[in-house]
This record gives structure tokens, C-alpha cells and sequence, in this order.
């Protein structure tokens, strides 16, 4: 597999050099930090929640358990004994994880005192199917 740059806008001259530019891409390198402690994760193929993020039915998440969750990190946890991958706010002691898919307006799921919240992981990267 090779990368190369490509012009996402309109280019009238390309490059002499354009042809020597390109290398051995691993994605291994580009994605994952912290290889003992990245996870991928399929989402469900009726999984609609996050789309607004661009996290797709059937898109592949990279997940890495290494970094700690954070308000506003997108992450996969568990409720209900189900994974689920939500953005997690966390504001003066009110814990939640949110969609984001703003045309369903799913209600954020919210934890109370003594109730606990199993983040599994930060979800760093997103890859989507373009079919």
C-alpha cells in the first residue's frame, strides 16, 4: 500500500516531481499510538447516533484504552452490559454520555450517585466505507 498528497481543490500545474513522492503507507502508524492498548470496534449496522460526528452504520472504530476519558472525548462504554460509543460530558458532577445525531434528538444517558460508568476506551479514529 502507498500514500501520496492529493489536491482536494483545483490544481493546474502538477508537479515534476509528483511521481517520486509516494511511500509505503501503514496505517498502523498514522492511527495507533499505543499499539497494546488500541482496540477496533465495528459499529452496528442501525447504529445512528453519532452520525452528526460522522460515525457511520458499519464504520470501524479505533479505540485506544491508554488515554484517559475526558469531557467531550468521543468514547466507547459500557451500559447495560452493551458497548456503546457516545460523547461523554462531565460538568460540576452532572456525568453523561451523549448522541449526537441532532435530527432523532436521542436523550443523553445519564448516571447517577452509586451508579458507575465503564469507559472502555477514547475512540481516535473514525473509517467509514464510501458505498
Amino acid at each position: 500500500m502507498y500514500s501520496g498528497r492529493v489536491s482536494a481543490g483545483q490544481s493546474r500545474f502538477p508537479s515534476p516531481a509528483q511521481d517520486y513522492e509516494q511511500e509505503e503507507l501503514d496505517l498502523n502508524k498514522h492511527m495507533i499510538a499505543n499499539p497494546p492498548a488500541t482496540f477496533f470496534y465495528r459499529v452496528g449496522n442501525s447504529y445512528d447516533s453519532m452520525i452528526d460526528v460522522g460515525i457511520l452504520p458499519n464504520a470501524l472504530l479505533v479505540v485506544d484504552r491508554s488515554i484517559t476519558p475526558k469531557s467531550s472525548h468521543i468514547v466507547l462504554a459500557e451500559v447495560d452490559k452493551e458497548l456503546v460509543v457516545k460523547r461523554l460530558y462531565k460538568w460540576k458532577g452532572v456525568i453523561e454520555l451523549r448522541s449526537e445525531n441532532k435530527e432523532k434528538n436521542y436523550p443523553p444517558i445519564t448516571f447517577k450517585d452509586g451508579e458507575e460508568l465503564i469507559v472502555f476506551g477514547v475512540v481516535t479514529f473514525n473509517v467509514n466505507a464510501l458505498k
